[in-house]
């Protein structure tokens, strides 16, 4: 992990596309601003594992479910 420093207004580049940005500094909570292209996804950790979870569990979809859903037309 690197863990670097950084004041209100400075900022951190992540490869030559994404830069996060120190918006402001209240107590123990920091607001990050993000630039990034559109192309990229960011997600808060805590709903990155959700969907991690969900796209799981989707996987453990029974095989005669999947075969009953492929032979259906809609």
């Amino acid at each position: 992990m690197l863990v670097l420093t950084r004041k209100k207004g400075e900022s951190i580049m992540i490869g030559d596309q994404i830069e996060l940005k120190i918006l402001s500094v209240d107590g123990d909570q920091v607001k990050l601003g993000i630039i990034a292209p559109k192309s990229v996804i960011v997600h808060r950790s805590e709903v990155y594992q959700a969907i991690q979870a969900q796209n799981k569990e989707a996987l453990n979809i029974p095989q005669s479910l999947l075969e009953q859903l492929s032979k259906k037309t809609f």
